[in-house]
This record gives structure tokens, C-alpha cells and sequence, in this order.
């Protein structure tokens, strides 16, 4: 008799990846057309349109690359801590938790680059499947990358999870706490959401940030996002080296561009201006 594979069991095929990429490299190229990043040396955008403070100075001179109009990949280039077990797990975050403490004035709140990943399921009607690994990053330094389809959230985890002093930053990531909540019963408090706090600080009208959009806007440079691994097996055994390097990115992504926002003056209305310039 022979066995059935359900289709989320079933892996993507090199045709199917193939397909998916070529459609997603299409609409790249047409969202690009007429772009420019952030720092390319092009004339002022009209008042109407969205743009950055003047960081020319700043920054270091352009690479060829940039020149032609090519963004540069970004790559967590730390160390990566990989859990899986619950004693791995209750370690690193005990780490963790020492590193931020240290960080820490007992004033500011800390800030912590987060993201969630879950194996897809390709067959419609069919419920998402548990997330599967979490990862957590504090600094340049060191990206966390717990495995906890295979450890769960161990209690020294769910802590810091539900510590408020500690703020977990990332794009959507209200659905990431609500996923967290559905899937293990843990209350992720305190988070921040980088697209809402993109409107607040970058001039145009408001829009929703995925993470590789504001990466490019803010840094000029491009946040991978290959769907042999974005599509992946998240549930495997042990994480690929490819796997660990693409979650510990995310996760750094995130906290380096709140750092980069936080930097940032808020919007000032045109119309609050006028007003002040009546009085």
C-alpha cells in the first residue's frame, strides 16, 4: 500500500522555486524602475515625496556596485548562538539576559531585534504549522537562534519574553506576538513596530515597511530573502548553516534599523510650521 504525503510534508521542488523566484525578481524590477536608494547622488525629490535627512556626509563613499545602481546585500557578520534543546536554550538566554543587563542604565529600555520563523504549508484550508524557531538579537555582536518547535519556550525564555523593560522590535511583529501566544501560550510584551515608526520619522505618505523595503530605504543596501530558505523546512532536526545565517539576520536587521530610527527626528507637520510661523 503505498503512504501519502501531505503537501506541507512534500518539498518544494527546484521547478516550483524556480517559478516563485523568477515571478518575485519581475516584481522587484518593476517596483525599482525609476529608484533610486536613499544616498545615490540624484537631485532633491520634490517636497511631496518621501526622503531621508541629508547623511551624505556621513557616510562613506559609494562602492562601484552602488554607483550602478546594484544595493549591496546585509549580513549579520557575529556570532551565532544556536539552541535546541531545553538546557541550550535556558543558557543562551541566560547569556543574553547578561549582556543586556550589562548594556542596560536601568533608565532606557532595551532593545531587542526579533522575528519568528514556521515551516509554510502550500495547501489551502490547511491550519499554519507551530512556529518554529525564534531569534533574538541585542547587539552587532551576537544573534540568538532558538530551535523551539524542539524545546519549547523553557521558563527563563517566557521571562524575557514578558518582561516589558525589554522591547521586542521588528516588522509585524504584533502578529509574530500573537502567533507566539496561539501556538505556546506565552505572552510577548512590549513590542515595537518598525514600519509604524518609519511613518513617524521619514517624509510621504504612509505606507506598510516590509523589512527588505526599509532595509533598502534606510541603508541602501539588500536584505536577502531566497525562498529555498525563506520556504524551507524550519522544523528539521538542525538548522542548516544557511538557515541559522538567514533567522540571525533578520533578527539583526531589525534591531540595527530601530537603532537607526531612533537616531532619526520625528516628522514635523507642514501645516503645525504654518501655524507656529502665525503665532
Amino acid at each position: 500500500m503505498e503512504s501519502t504525503i501531505s503537501d506541507w510534508e512534500r518539498p518544494i521542488s527546484t521547478e516550483e522555486l524556480q517559478e516563485i523566484e523568477a515571478a518575485e525578481s519581475l516584481a522587484i524590477q518593476r517596483r525599482r524602475r525609476g529608484r533610486t536608494c536613499a544616498h545615490y547622488k540624484t537631485p532633491p525629490p520634490p517636497r511631496d515625496t518621501r526622503c531621508l535627512p541629508d547623511w551624505d556626509s556621513r557616510r562613506t563613499p559609494l562602492k562601484p556596485a552602488d554607483v550602478n545602481g546594484e544595493c549591496q546585500a546585509i549580513k549579520f557578520k557575529g556570532r551565532v548562538v544556536y539552541s535546541r534543546t531545553v538546557a541550550e536554550v535556558e543558557k543562551a538566554t541566560t547569556e543574553l539576559l547578561g549582556t543586556i543587563e550589562s548594556k542596560g542604565n536601568g533608565l532606557d529600555p532595551i532593545a531587542l531585534g526579533f522575528d519568528i520563523e514556521w515551516r509554510p504549508t502550500f495547501r489551502r484550508g490547511v491550519a499554519p504549522r507551530k512556529a518554529a524557531v525564534m531569534q533574538i538579537c541585542a547587539d552587532a555582536s551576537t544573534c540568538y537562534v532558538m530551535h523551539i518547535i524542539h524545546s519549547g519556550i523553557p521558563s527563563t525564555l517566557q521571562s524575557l519574553l514578558e518582561d516589558p523593560k525589554y522591547v521586542k522590535v521588528g516588522v509585524s511583529i504584533a502578529n509574530d506576538a500573537v502567533k507566539i501566544w496561539k501556538d505556546y501560550k506565552v505572552c510577548v510584551k512590549s513590542v515595537k513596530e518598525l514600519s509604524s515608526l518609519a511613518n513617524l520619522k521619514v517624509r510621504g505618505d504612509p505606507r506598510n515597511w516590509s523589512l527588505s523595503s526599509l532595509t533598502e530605504m534606510l541603508t541602501c543596501k539588500q536584505l536577502e530573502k531566497p525562498n529555498k530558505l525563506r520556504l524551507g523546512n524550519w522544523e528539521a532536526q538542525i538548522l542548516s548553516m544557511g538557515q541559522l545565517q538567514y533567522a540571525a539576520t533578520d533578527a539583526f536587521v531589525s534591531w540595527h534599523l530601530y537603532q537607526i530610527l531612533q537616531s532619526l527626528p520625528d516628522i514635523v507637520n507642514d501645516q503645525s510650521i504654518e501655524q507656529g510661523n502665525e503665532t
